[in-house]
């Protein structure tokens, strides 16, 4: 997926790692890639089932979520 597109995914409850190096396979989700490069997953909770904006170019001021920074 491009990096200035969000990944736009509808998560349940639940805890989540959001991928912090772009490494991923399993972007936006880490992978456990990032070992070696000194960054570390975010890990995020949702209390209910709900669409969200992940940031995809690591850029946002606002992680996980997109703030739109791909767009600057």
């Amino acid at each position: 997926m491009p990096k200035n597109i969000p990944f736009s995914v509808t998560l349940g409850a639940g805890t989540y790692y959001w991928c912090g190096c772009g490494k991923s396979e399993k972007e936006p989700f880490c992978d456990g890639s990032h070992k070696g490069t000194g960054k570390e997953p975010l890990e995020f909770t949702l209390a209910m089932k709900e669409q969200v904006a992940l940031c995809a170019c690591q850029k946002t001021k606002t992680p996980p979520f997109c703030d739109g920074s791909h767009a600057r």
